[in-house]
Order: C-alpha cells, then structure tokens, then sequence
C-alpha cells in the first residue's frame, strides 16, 4: 500500500497493479511476448515516478518524469496492440487511466520545466 499523499505516485502505483492483473491474463493465454512488454513498460511508469520523488535535483527529477512519460507511450502502444488484435482478452479501462496518467505527468513536466526556466532566469 502506498502511504504517500501525492497523486501521481497513488495513480501510478494503482495502475501498475492493473497492468500486472491483465498481464496474469494474457499469460494464461499464452500471449508470453506481449505481457512481457507490456508488464516492462507499465510497470516501469510507477518505478520512475517513485525513483522521480528523491531525485537530487530538479533536473534529475525532470528527467525521471520525462523517462515516465516515455513509458506511458510505449505502454499505450502495447495496450493498443491488445485492444486490435484478434482473440487478446479486453484491456477494460487501462486507456482511460493511462491517459489520466499521460496528462498529469505533462503538467508535471511542463511545470518543472517553468521552474527550471524561472530559477535560470533570475
């Protein structure tokens, strides 16, 4: 259980075990080459936000969330790759949530970013 009162790391964590639920499935179904990917990649989200929270700069902790955001595009890619193909169980509301997940960690960035720019600029 995540004790932390910070929404992304919550909503992350949260859909990181979404994503190990579904890959159990795809596994039962033997779909071994994209559960493998796809556990990688959502997974890895979560791991980099968390990483992100005790990052030695704000720099670094840009980087971690960028490195977050990167995986959420891959992630989508294999969820969309399920949600095509014929015969792959249906990936329910993953969509929905990474896109939450998507545009809260832009926010993020571009906000660190605007910090980053403020700090430089004075």
């Amino acid at each position: 259980m995540i004790s932390k009162e910070n929404e992304i790391v919550k909503v992350s964590f949260d859909f990181a075990m979404q994503i190990v639920s579904y890959c159990e499935i795809l596994e039962k179904n033997k779909r071994f080459v994209v559960a493998n990917q796809l556990l990688k990649s959502g997974t890895s989200i979560g791991a980099n936000v968390r990483e992100a929270q005790n990052a030695e700069s704000i720099t670094d902790f840009l980087h971690k969330m960028k490195i977050a955001a990167k995986e959420v595009e891959e992630t989508e890619y294999w969820l969309l790759i399920c949600d095509n193909a014929e015969n792959y169980p249906p990936i329910a509301d993953l969509l929905p949530t990474l896109n939450s997940i998507k545009k809260i960690l832009a926010k993020i960035i571009s906000s660190t970013k605007k910090k980053i720019n403020e700090s430089v600029n004075q």
